[in-house]
């Protein structure tokens, strides 16, 4: 349901995209355009997904230990006595 006007001025070449697409799908230039928005924000967050993957893949993160060995870890870096 739409709830809110927006306004924004296409210039021809953009206008006829929207028409054409509008036509092509039997829809008004607005539906067509809403369409259109959405499946642009669609590319544009999968290319910021992307993009974090590529930075989250070029850090240097340590493998981390078994959980005996990172519990033997945590042990001696806090001083906490062994409770079992």
């Amino acid at each position: 349901m739409v709830t809110e006007r927006f306004e924004i001025r296409l210039d021809p070449k953009r206008r006829e995209r929207v028409s054409h697409v509008a036509k092509d799908e039997g829809k008004t230039a607005a539906d067509a355009f809403r369409r259109l928005l959405d499946l642009g924000y669609e590319e544009w967050m999968r290319e910021r997904r992307k993009e974090a993957v590529r930075r989250i893949a070029s850090l240097e993160i340590e493998d981390v230990p078994d959980p005996d060995e990172l519990k033997r870890q945590l042990d001696s870096t806090y001083d906490l006595p062994d409770l079992y």
